[in-house]
């Protein structure tokens, strides 16, 4: 028996036999043509991702199916959202073991692009999910970019710690991500950056 577990923008997850459905629903405001090319597009994306992941052995859940069209099947990861537990718990540990991950993305050429702590399951070890935004990229752009929504969603999520919560991932990150001077630089202007638009729009 299938049961919906949770609904965003773009897809639903049900839960079924211990397994997570995701359901990428149609659009009926787009063209129908459009539509089941973009789902169709974004399904195969996130397949490929994930099949990627698992061939590096990174702590995420494997694809168990893909209709290449509009629906994964993916392993469901037990645990607790580390968004629940951060705070709780040796946040500088947790946020090192954050940064050290993301830089294997990196290093894999792996963009999250929804880097929240609600993206993340703690296990033993955190886990990353929801691959939904994710892709493949080259560019310093895409990787500070990574970095600047991890310090947002913590500074929106975490107020209390989050600044030795980014300072923590980024020293792991530094150490574990290849390109890391180039991408750490890229922030710093993805930052200035976000400030403007901030003071512009207040």
């Amino acid at each position: 028996m299938k049961t919906l577990i949770a609904q965003g923008a773009e897809a639903r997850l049900f839960l079924e036999d211990n397994e997570i459905l995701k359901n990428r629903f149609k659009k009926l405001y787009r063209i129908k043509e459009i539509d089941e090319k973009l789902r169709g597009s974004r399904t195969r994306r996130e397949a490929k991702i994930l099949q990627k992941l698992e061939a590096i052995d990174f702590p995420a859940p494997k694809l168990i199916k893909n209709d290449e069209k509009e629906n994964l099947v993916i392993e469901k990861i037990h645990g607790k959202l580390v968004k629940d537990v951060l705070e709780k718990s040796d946040y500088k540990k947790l946020c090192s073991e954050i940064g050290q991950k993301i830089g294997v993305l990196h290093n894999n050429s792996i963009i999250h692009g929804d880097l929240t702590t609600s993206n993340m399951i703690l296990n033993k070890k955190i886990y990353f999910i929801d691959f939904g935004l994710s892709f493949f990229s080259e560019k310093a752009e895409d990787r500070a970019v990574d970095l600047h929504l991890l310090m947002e969603g913590l500074e929106s999520k975490h107020y209390r710690v989050w600044e030795g919560c980014f300072k923590c991932a980024i020293d792991a990150y530094r150490k574990e991500a290849k390109k890391s001077q180039e991408t750490l630089k890229r922030l710093g202007i993805v930052e200035k950056r976000g400030r403007y638009r901030a003071k512009k729009g207040s």
